[in-house]
Order: structure tokens, then sequence, then C-alpha cells
């Protein structure tokens, strides 16, 4: 077979394992749900079964999926090994697993967003007010933004200009996908007035106004996840 098409194909199944991906998250199908047949994923997403398969192949080698033979495709995680580097999507508990990287960030995003005030140029700055607007208009759609609400927090990381932290960016990653996945982006108001505020201070060199604004985004996800925590209880 000629190696463009071979190209082809591959390209178009790591599309296709993109969009079910994102159908999973925006459904959103809840851990353990069984997905839709070959034919009926196909039929979706306008593909042939044969590319569906290999879609479901990649989002399984990514510990997505995870198919059972004369069974089907079932969902078990939404978190991606490859986002996952410390293997924390394996722990049963989300909700506290959620409340423990909430915690975490706590102590370290606040510090973080005061020293990207000190150190990020009006470039960095442009590039965070970028992402603040696609996220924003994704709100206001009803889409899903957790890519960019990512993209927004390791930006922030690396205008500390700080190598370390830089290391830590893919636990941030994890816990902003684990946080908006527990909460179903429930604090959406919330969300755009502080990711505003963290960049203004970053923008106007205002390190305390960052490491505040960054604390109050931490304490409204710590909130909401300790009220859920407290309705699942009772």
């Amino acid at each position: 077979m000629d190696d463009s098409v071979n190209l082809k194909g591959k390209l178009l199944a790591e599309q296709v394992q993109e969009q079910i991906f994102q159908y999973i998250l925006n459904t959103p199908v809840a851990l353990g749900d069984r997905l839709p047949n070959e034919f009926e994923l196909g039929e979706k997403f306008g593909v042939g079964r044969s590319t569906v398969r290999e879609a479901v192949k990649l989002l399984v080698s990514r510990g997505i999926l995870e198919v059972r033979r004369g069974s089907g495709t079932y969902v078990v995680s939404t978190t991606p090994v490859d986002m996952d580097p410390l293997g924390l999507g394996a722990m049963e508990d989300k909700m506290a697993l959620a409340l423990d990287l909430v915690n975490v960030r706590m102590i370290l995003e606040p510090g973080i967003a005061e020293m990207a005030a000190l150190n990020a140029s009006q470039e960095d700055v442009e590039r965070l007010r970028e992402l603040c607007r696609i996220i924003e208009y994704k709100i206001e759609n009803d889409e899903n933004y957790i890519e960019e609400d990512i993209a927004f927090h390791t930006g922030v990381a690396r205008c500390s200009g700080n190598k370390v932290v830089e290391q830590l960016i893919p636990l941030i990653d994890t816990a902003v996908m684990m946080f908006v996945n527990v909460t179903h982006r429930r604090l959406t108001a919330e969300t755009i007035m502080t990711h505003r505020a963290v960049t203004d201070a970053i923008e106007e060199k205002d390190p305390m106004g960052a490491k505040s604004a960054m604390m109050m985004h931490m304490t409204f996800n710590r909130n909401m996840i300790k009220e859920m925590i407290k309705n699942n209880e009772n």
C-alpha cells in the first residue's frame, strides 16, 4: 500500500480518536459506561469502521478506553496517561483526589502567579489574554474549554521563568483536567473573573495582586469540591 495512503489513514484515526475523546467529555459519558458500537461511532463521525477501530486502539493505549471481548468498549478514565505522568487517574475516589490536587495547587500556583508577574513579557500577557477570550467564548457557547483552561495555567507557569516550575506543569495540567471533569464545568463565571484578574495583575507587574487573584481562583475551586463531597455524603 502507498505510504501516503497509510499516512492519511493514520492521521484520520488520530483525528477521530480526539473526536471520540471530546464526545466522552462533552456528553458526558460516565466512567464504566459502554460506548456506542463501531458502526454507530462511524456514522456519528462520518468514517468507516476500520478508522473507528484504529481510533479506539489509540484511546486504549492512552488509558481512556478498555475493549472487553464479547461485551463492548468501555470508558475507564477521562485522564489520558500521557497527561497523567504520576498515575493519579488510577485512583478510584476522584473527589478525594480532586481535593488533594487543589490543596497542592493552593500551595503552588499563587506563588507561581507571583513569579509570573515579575517575569512575564508583553507577548506572554497577550497569549494569556487570548486564552481568556477563547475560554469566555466557549463558556458562553456551552463548549468544552478544558484544553484552553489547561493552556492558561500552563502559560502562567511558563511566565514564571523558573525551570523547576516548568517541570511541575504536568502535575498542574492533570489537576486542571481532574477539576473540570469532576465539577462538569460549574464554576464558569468564577473562572472568567479570576482568569481576568490573574492576567491583569501579571500585565501590571503586580506580584501580590497576581498571587491574590490566583488564590481566589483556587479557593473557588476548593470550595466547590468540598461542597460536592459534602452533598455526596448526605
